[in-house]
């Protein structure tokens, strides 16, 4: 009983100080007055740079490659250029008799002057090796990293182009929000998610001097990228790769964000396909840990920030096993009061990031002018164990991918459910045009 009583409480302990780092992390920017204003973009001015804007699409519908485009097309910066990137083996038909390949060189036919397609010819396919075949075709100063089925904002550039300038920055990470928050029980968490490292966590990272940069809405020199040699094309967390190395490199990272210039995006359409999205993360950020070059940090403060960083795959999965058996053991094993009160420890830190999390829903739906319903903040809350099981399901199945040594590439479905209306709005803007 008494070897009992002590696992429980390690356990207990490990679990509360998970739960409340990443608790402080995740509210960094509604920590202070300061904090919260100091997440913005740089205000327009006269624009300087010139952008390549790399669309990295693999076995993508007509619907979700033209709908990206058009709204990339419909910027208010004049300088820039789009660069449909994708494999030569994407020739299977997708829709309309259509392979991905014939559809980005359709689009490119359709807009000669501003469209253009880059075939990646590499035997292993993945997102980093076609980022990499495709930066040699950029022609401009930024390149920036827009997912396929991302719809991105008219003024979008020109506040990256300022944040450039303002800013003297080497990077600057913009925001993604996903925008179908009721297609499934677990699409509103999802959502969630984004909306708190986007809009607080990812600005507490570049502060630090450690961040894992995003794969989408990212903006970097292009001088920068061909001298560090671009993306390393085996890691499946490119972002959060270069991210590490160019921190080590003690480059200028800016993260803004403002909801109006958001990137949207879809949650994933069902569990199996959100499992394998979050495997791939987790296999990358295992990667990237055994890399070891977040060890080249020049502070101990920054070196653990980043094994910190690093190690939260781990950490959920351990959370999301541990919890719910150190509860129910505290239930049904017969031990000391005390040590069942200690079992219920790491629930206060989870309970008060239940409650945040309802704010920022409120918040975000403000924002956003979104129709969110009581039934949907009952729907957050009941949610999270579930999901936090799914999390951990997807880390436990990347750590058998990275010991059997399973690195392939497992792309995430795009169905395009957030496109409809965001068509309209750009129908409407080419008639007015």
């Amino acid at each position: 009983m008494v070897f009992v009583s002590a696992v429980l409480t390690l356990v207990a302990v490990a679990l509360l100080v998970i739960a409340g780092a990443t608790l402080w992390w995740q509210m960094h920017a509604w920590s202070s007055p300061r904090s919260f204003r100091s997440v913005g973009f740089e205000v327009p001015v006269r624009a300087r740079y010139s952008f390549s804007l790399i669309v990295p699409c693999r076995e993508e519908t007509e619907p979700v490659m033209r709908a990206t485009v058009q709204r990339l097309l419909a910027q208010d910066h004049p300088d820039l250029e789009v660069i449909l990137s994708v494999g030569h083996d994407d020739a299977k038909p997708m829709t309309d008799g259509l392979s991905t390949v014939e559809i980005a060189q359709a689009l490119a036919r359709r807009w000669p002057t501003r469209v253009k397609v880059s075939i990646n010819h590499d035997a292993v396919k993945n997102k980093p090796r076609q980022l990499n075949s495709t930066l040699l075709d950029c022609t401009k100063e930024i390149v920036g990293i827009i997912d396929a089925e991302s719809l991105t904002q008219p003024g979008l550039l020109r506040h990256v182009d300022a944040t450039f300038q303002g800013t003297d920055a080497d990077v600057v990470q913009g925001a993604v929000h996903l925008m179908n928050y009721r297609d499934s029980w677990f699409s509103l968490r999802n959502c969630m998610e984004y909306r708190i490292w986007f809009r607080s966590r990812l600005h507490g990272h570049a502060l630090s001097g450690f961040i894992p940069l995003g794969g989408n809405t990212v903006f970097m020199k292009r001088a920068l990228l061909e001298e560090v040699g671009g993306w390393d094309g085996d890691c499946l967390a490119e972002d959060c790769e270069i991210g590490v190395r160019l921190s080590c490199l003690g480059k200028k990272i800016v993260v803004g964000y403002d909801s109006r210039l958001a990137t949207q995006e879809e949650t994933p359409e069902r569990i199996p396909q959100l499992i394998k999205q979050r495997t791939r993360w987790a296999l990358g950020f295992m990667q990237v840990l055994a890399k070891g070059e977040w060890k080249k940090l020049p502070t101990r403060s920054q070196r653990f920030h980043a094994w910190w960083t690093l190690v939260q795959q781990h950490a959920v999965a351990f959370s999301g096993i541990a919890l719910p058996l150190a509860v129910l053991t505290g239930f049904l094993v017969d031990v000391p009061p005390l040590v069942v009160l200690i079992t219920f420890l790491p629930l206060a830190p989870t309970l008060t990031m239940l409650g945040f999390e309802m704010l920022i829903l409120r918040e975000w739906s403000r924002e956003m002018h979104l129709d969110v319903r009581p039934r949907d903040y009952l729907r957050l809350v009941l949610s999270l164990p579930f999901y936090q099981l799914l999390l951990a399901v997807a880390v436990l199945r990347a750590a058998w991918k990275y010991f059997t040594g399973d690195f392939a590439w497992e792309k995430t479905a795009h169905a395009g459910s957030h496109i409809t209306p965001q068509l309209t709005l750009v129908g409407q803007q080419e008639k007015a045009a």
